[in-house]
């Protein structure tokens, strides 16, 4: 079962002044390309995924996940973003 996205008012507000598709913002959540914990506490947690339509540009999608939901915080294309070489 898929849990229930829902996204904070920050997160509503910068992915309409950014124009970010919000197909792109639950396909990140959904499916990352890969995951780092956030500095800003140990329950959340930064996502991200390569978008085509972007022009393979990195969408950045910050997150905190419970047992019933997934609460977008925040999105935004991260231009330094790089997949961490694997170990």
């Amino acid at each position: 079962m898929l849990k229930l996205l829902r996204y904070s008012l920050h997160a509503e507000t910068v992915i309409r002044e950014r124009g970010l598709d919000r197909a792109w913002v639950e396909a990140t959540v959904r499916a990352p390309d890969w995951r780092t914990d956030d500095p800003g506490g140990p329950d959340i947690e930064r996502l991200y995924r390569s978008i085509n339509a972007l022009e393979g540009r990195v969408l950045r999608v910050v997150v905190v996940e419970a047992s019933d939901e997934i609460r977008i915080i925040s999105a935004f294309v991260d231009r330094g973003a790089r997949k961490p070489a694997c170990p």
